[in-house]
This record gives C-alpha cells, sequence and structure tokens, in this order.
C-alpha cells in the first residue's frame, strides 16, 4: 500500500518562489552543472540538526561542498564486514571519486545527540542501551570520547563532549587506508570545527594549540 502524500502546499510555494528567481538568474550554472558533473573541493560531515546550516555560513554555491549529515556528525571506524553503512560510503565516494582536497567535520552546541550520549552513558537513559534503539547503538561510536570528559562538572560536559565527537571522527577517518593514504600523500587535508548557534562562531581544531580556538 502506497502511504505518500503530495507535498505541502508551503513547500510548492517555496519551489516555485526558487525556480523563479534563484534558478532563473542561474539558470546556465545549473545547467553546467547537470552536464559537467560535481566538482566539489570539500566534503563536510555535520550533525542533522536543522540549526546547523553549513552552507550559509560558508557562503557556499551549489556544487562546492559535498555535504553528509548524520546524528552528532559522528564517523565510524572503518569496518568492511559487508554491511550498510552509510557515512562510510558517503566518505569512500568523496575521496576515492570525487577527490575533495579537505574534509570537516563540523559539532556544534546544544547538540541533542551528545546529550543523548550523555544520558545514556550515565545511566539516564536506558531506552537508548536498548538493542533496537538506532540512536543508542549510533552513539556508542562516541562511548570512549564520553569517558575522557565524564568527571568534568556538569555545564562543561556537553561542549567537551561535542568537541570529542569532533576529534573521536577525525581519529576514525584516519582508520580508512584511504583517507590515510590521501592525508599521508598530501592530497587531502582534515578539520575539525565546531559552530556555536546561539553567537555564530566557528571554532577549529588546532594542533599545535592541542585544542579548539575561535577563528
Amino acid at each position: 500500500m502506497h502511504r505518500a502524500r503530495p507535498l505541502p502546499q508551503y513547500l510548492v510555494q517555496r519551489y516555485h518562489g526558487w525556480k523563479a528567481t534563484s534558478y532563473a538568474e542561474n539558470h546556465a550554472w545549473f545547467r553546467r552543472l547537470a552536464s559537467q558533473g560535481q566538482h566539489p573541493r570539500a566534503m563536510i560531515i555535520s550533525c542533522c540538526d536543522s540549526r546547523v546550516h553549513v552552507t550559509s555560513l560558508f557562503g557556499a554555491d551549489t556544487g562546492e561542498f559535498f555535504i553528509h549529515r548524520n546524528i552528532a556528525n559522528l564517523v565510524p571506524p572503518y569496518e568492511p564486514d559487508g554491511k550498510q553503512h552509510g557515512t562510510s560510503a558517503a566518505i569512500e565516494y568523496a575521496v576515492c571519486v570525487l577527490k575533495v582536497a579537505h574534509v570537516i567535520v563540523m559539532g556544534h552546541s546544544s547538540c541533542g545527540g551528545v546529550q543523548g550520549c550523555i544520558d545514556m552513558c550515565s545511566g539516564n537513559a536506558p531506552e537508548l542501551e536498548d538493542q533496537s534503539s538506532f540512536v543508542g547503538r549510533w552513539m556508542d561510536v562516541l562511548r570512549p570520547g564520553y569517558e575522557k570528559v565524564k568527571d568534568l562538572p556538569a555545564e562543561t560536559r556537553p561542549k567537551a563532549l561535542e568537541h570529542e565527537a569532533v576529534l573521536t571522527s577525525i581519529g576514525n577517518l584516519l582508520t580508512f587506508p584511504f583517507v590515510r593514504e590521501a592525508v599521508e600523500s598530501e592530497d587531502m587535508t582534515l578539520h575539525g570545527l565546531w559552530h556555536e548557534i546561539g553567537t555564530g562562531k566557528i571554532e577549529v581544531f588546532d594542533p599545535s594549540e592541542d585544542g579548539f580556538v575561535e577563528i
């Protein structure tokens, strides 16, 4: 039985507005993208959170970023087990096919996934411990990060773990042989960012400081 319904009217109206303005003014560019394919310079791995809008933050044009979004901007370890891995597939395509020059992991403030990890690991979200919880099993990726911050004061723990989510993902990226090869050959660079939604600021991980600094 087909349960899909027509698109809500407010989205139809927005689409027609875009088609009449942004598309009409740039139709040659869109046709070039369609005929010549995509050649993005960077892959961005960000959170699904609706408040995080990376193309707006960097003023990116259509075709500039290859974007993958998931809960808490996590990258799992390399695991070639023949199963279905959406994030790993996106990374493989970006690095091996699109040959991106940069892979950027962007975390953010007030991340619900990170808070879920804190709740789960501290015993306050037993529902996430259930093996049927997709969110819980995904947040298992961040358990090692939680162990690093669990003794911090409660008020600073979420931001610290949001930072750890970025660093965990960068560390896991390097477990992918094709990522490590591209980085070691200097064909690609990895970057870790954290975005504070309320103030608009962005922090970048600086290895020389061994921490995140505002840009």
